[in-house]
């Protein structure tokens, strides 16, 4: 569990790096949302390197989740965990379920400013 934020870094990958809402007053006040929806992945569904269609939380409600960034790295997401999802540019990340049930994801895309 955690919260977590996915970007492009100045080399055009995609990296993780964990948010302390202590120092993120902005998460703690508020972020403009336009919707959300819910997605059931299936288990062993996986989708190749992609960038995020645009800037949005990802919060797993059950499941576990798997982000692979170009560096080779895998990080395993599960119950809770919320990441704020804005590797829009540049080559992207993989996701995969993970575990022996599908994911339940809860995506809010933030209103565009």
């Amino acid at each position: 569990m955690g919260t977590f934020r996915l970007f492009t870094g100045s080399d055009g990958q995609s990296h993780i790096e964990p948010i302390d809402l202590g120092r993120a007053p902005e998460w703690t006040k508020g972020l403009a949302a336009t919707q959300i929806s819910f997605r059931e992945w299936p288990l062993g569904q996986y989708l190749d390197w992609h960038p995020a269609p645009r800037r949005q939380f990802v919060i797993i409600l059950s499941g576990q989740l798997e982000i692979g960034l170009g560096d080779g790295s895998k990080h395993v997401f599960g119950p809770g965990a919320a990441r704020l999802v804005e590797d829009t540019t540049g080559k992207g990340h993989t996701t995969r379920v993970l575990g022996n049930q599908s994911c339940v994801t809860a995506t809010i895309p933030l209103a565009q400013q």
